[in-house]
Formats: C-alpha cells, structure tokens, sequence
C-alpha cells in the first residue's frame, strides 16, 4: 500500500448480501471502489455481532484492492494476529477498547498491517496526540459504533479538521466511517479526510445482478468529496 491523500471509497460489507460476500466484493471493485471494509463487531464492545477471522480468510481471495478490518471489540489484542493471518492490509482497532493503544498499535504493525486507530463521536481528538507516530490510519467515527444506516453527526467535521492539523506532514490517513453520502463527503473531504467509508450509501439500489447503482453511487461519492478539496 503506497501513501497518499486521494479521495478512496471503502464500501462496507455490512450492507452488502451476505449470502453473496464474494461476488459483492467483486462487484463492487469492478465498479470502482478503492479499498474493502470489514466491520467486526463482538456484542460486546458494540451491540451487534458480525464477523469472524474465518470469513476474512473466505473473502480474502476476492479482494483484489485494500482489505480494511475495523475491529469494534474489546478487548481486541488477543484477535489481531488471526485478522492478520486473515489477510487484513489494515486492522484498525478503537482507543477505547483497551488501557494500552501504544502496544495495540505495535501488535498490529508487528504482524505486518497498516495500524488504525478509530476514536467514538464521544472521543476527544487530543486522545490520539502520543500515538501519531505509531499509526498508519486514524477512523473518525461520524455515528455511534455498532449499527449501519444511522445519521451522520456534524459535530465531528471540526474533529477531523483538528485531526488534519495534528497530523502535519505525516503519512496518516484519515477515515471516515458513519452516515457518508454525497451530501456529508465534501464537508469530511474539505476537512482533511480521504478514505471514505460507505455502507447503505454505496450499497443501495444495487445488487450482484444489478450492480451499476454500486458505481453510480460510489462515483457521486468521489465527486462530491473531490469537489469539496479543488
């Protein structure tokens, strides 16, 4: 994974038929996504329960773009190296999962990822200041954790634009994950983000008989978000 600060669209599986996970990812690749979401939820950390380490391994060889895990778990060191060995490119763990972020993000990078850190809508941005030279992504959580399909809270436009600012020059991306649609993209673009995650927004109208709403609706992302930054 080379870095840089171009708009990516990263739809999220979970809106996705999960009867049909391998030929949905590839669908939605062949309409132009970037990178691939996995969102990992445990009951507990969050209230819902999603994906295991062995569907990751099953998805795996559909992907062909960006493999990005979003482990909404707690506690979440002891499973990072089976999403590593799942295939992640980019595991992505919350500062609020556990009392030692520091040595989650070393365990992620030790096992050969990218390191992502996510912060709740709740979570102040100065909580990542120690850590920006341990990661590789920081998620912006733009919803409360847990669900798909709720609304995008403005509130955390400003978190991203402090966010931009603390990074500096660094190779950090910032992601957002929550409520993205063509009309919340450019304010999360003009702010500073560039990996754009989107479930519903990319996901409906379409399916894998039917998947050029997947395009439509991810290039009306990108244009949105690329307009917002010239």
């Amino acid at each position: 994974m080379s870095f840089d600060r171009s708009i990516k669209i990263a739809p999220s599986i979970l809106s996705a038929d999960f009867a049909n996970f391998g030929q949905e990812i590839e669908a939605i690749e062949a309409e132009g996504c970037d990178w691939v979401h996995v969102d990992v939820m445990d009951g507990h950390f969050v209230p819902n329960l999603t994906f295991g380490p062995p569907l990751c391994a099953a998805i795996r060889k559909h992907i062909k773009t960006v493999m990005d895990v979003h482990l909404m778990i707690a506690p979440v060191d002891p499973y990072i190296q089976a999403y590593a060995d799942a295939g992640a490119d980019v595991i992505t763990a919350h500062v609020e999962a556990g009392p030692h972020t520091h040595r989650t993000m070393q365990a992620i990078r030790a096992a050969g990822c990218k390191a992502g850190l996510a912060l709740n809508p709740g979570t102040p941005v100065e909580s990542v200041d120690y850590l920006l030279d341990m990661v590789d992504l920081i998620c912006v959580m733009t919803v409360n954790p847990g669900f798909g399909g709720q609304k995008f809270i403005h509130s955390q436009v400003e978190k991203v634009r402090k966010l931009r600012e603390m990074i500096g020059d660094r190779p950090i991306h910032i992601e957002i994950d929550g409520g993205v649609t063509p009309e919340t993209a450019p304010l999360v673009a003009a702010a500073g983000a560039d990996v754009l995650v989107a479930g519903s927004g990319v996901f409906k109208g379409g399916s894998v008989q039917n998947p050029a709403p997947y395009g439509e609706n991810i290039r009306a992302i990108r244009a949105a978000a690329e307009n917002a930054v010239g």
